[in-house]
């Protein structure tokens, strides 16, 4: 039987969330100064575990290091190929307490990474080192949203698995702070305005330098204050916001200029997983037809629980195995 999607209240988890995504953007722009560059930003996104978030295996000179985030143990990790190991306790850990001792502890294992502390993509953002303002870890909260991801994950990487051309991996922006997949058409986009704050134009540029319809999941903001699944496609095709669409508790957001479905309305649905897949396979296909992408190159037409050959003998391999 599977977990029951567990319950997400943005008014009373908005300090965590507050701080929780002002840590990630520290250790996200640790990744970033020490990767080579990926296009549209892969390189420096973080990955959902079974614990939390993770940047995966980054290289220092000859030695790997990783930096995670458990929400079960509630403690920030740092761990190197050398059998380097320190950990820090997330509960009452302010900001400026985590860069201060995440430089630290990276200083204490001789890895040079120094980032700029000022967070991106916030309005007015405090410099990480002088920030003891957010300061609120609340563990339920923690604890509720990494199961949330989990769900999500599992969903977006079905999803993920039904599209052959270019996408993306299911990860983690710290920028943005949610959970997204993306797919590509393979032509170009037009030139994108820019204007996210505290981000230069040319990432954004970049980022959407192709057609791309993205989905995704985040635990709030201020625009919108509740949990929420949304789905876009860039450039927006005209009357995709007249699309018709599922499940019924979808919308489209004027302000945001994309397709929403309340988290809420997932969580409580007898079936969370399919009520999820047909918004987004409802909204992928609605954009894909109104710009006129070539579905059929890239679709192995698994939609509705219908498996092709591929997805068939992939079974049957697996157990012969």
């Amino acid at each position: 039987m599977k977990a029951a999607w567990t319950e997400l209240s943005f008014t009373e988890a908005k300090k965590t969330y507050e701080t929780i995504h002002l840590w990630t953007q520290i250790v996200g722009k640790i990744s970033l100064v020490k990767t080579p560059w990926i296009n549209h930003s892969w390189h420096v996104t973080l990955y959902v575990t079974p614990t939390g978030l993770s940047t995966g295996d980054i290289t220092d000179e000859e030695k790997h290091f990783q930096i995670d985030f458990d929400f079960i143990h509630h403690q920030l990790q740092v761990k190197t190929s050398e059998g380097e190991f320190q950990s820090m306790d997330l509960n009452e850990l302010s900001v400026a307490g985590c860069y201060n001792k995440l430089v630290a502890v990276l200083h204490d294992f001789n890895i040079q990474a120094t980032i700029h502390p000022i967070p991106n993509e916030l309005e007015d953002p405090i410099p990480f080192h002088e920030d003891e303002t957010h300061a609120t870890y609340e563990a339920k909260h923690a604890v509720s949203l990494h199961q949330a991801l989990l769900r999500a994950h599992d969903v977006f990487t079905q999803f993920r698995a039904e599209f052959t051309g270019k996408c993306s991996p299911v990860h983690f922006f710290w920028g943005s702070f949610d959970l997204a997949v993306s797919r590509f058409s393979g032509r170009d986009a037009p030139k994108h305005p820019g204007g996210v704050p505290n981000l230069p134009d040319w990432v954004a540029q970049e980022a959407y330098s192709k057609e791309v319809c993205s989905c995704g999941f985040w635990p709030g903001n201020e625009a919108v204050p509740f949990a929420a699944f949304y789905s876009y496609i860039y450039p927006g095709p005209e009357d995709y916001n007249k699309a018709s669409i599922k499940p019924e508790q979808a919308y489209y957001h004027k302000e945001l200029r994309e397709f929403v479905l309340p988290y809420e309305a997932v969580q409580q649905a007898e079936n969370p997983q399919a009520m999820l897949l047909d918004f987004l396979h409802s909204t992928y296909e609605a954009a894909a037809d109104l710009a006129q992408w070539d579905r059929k190159a890239f679709e192995l037409n698994s939609f509705n629980g219908r498996e092709n050959e591929n997805q068939r003998a992939y079974k049957e391999a697996k157990k012969e195995d």
